[in-house]
C-alpha cells in the first residue's frame, strides 16, 4: 500500500482534497495530518491543488512503505516501495 502524509493546515487543504478525487486514493485524517493512501501510485497535480510552488515542494511529512517517483512543478508521483 502506498501512503503519504501531508500536515493538516490550510496551506496544504489543496494537496488532500485533490488526491481524494481520485476514486483509488483514501484520505484520512490521523493527529494533525492528512493520511493519503491507495492499492498503487498515488499522483497529485500541483496546478490543480492551487499550491504555490513553496507550499508545493514542503507539503510532504513523510511516507509508509512508499517512495517518491516525482516531485517536480507539475505533479507529486509516489509508488509503492
Amino acid at each position: 500500500m502506498t501512503a503519504l502524509y501531508v500536515l493538516d493546515v490550510p496551506e496544504n487543504a489543496g494537496v488532500a482534497e485533490v488526491a481524494g478525487r481520485d476514486p483509488a486514493v483514501t484520505v484520512t485524517r490521523i493527529g494533525p495530518y492528512f493520511e493519503i493512501t491507495a492499492e498503487g501510485p498515488i499522483v497529485i497535480d500541483r496546478r490543480a491543488t492551487g499550491c504555490r510552488h513553496a507550499v508545493w515542494y514542503s507539503s510532504v511529512a513523510g511516507l509508509g512503505r512508499s517512495r517518491i517517483t516525482q516531485h517536480d512543478k507539475d505533479a507529486l508521483r509516489v509508488e509503492p516501495a
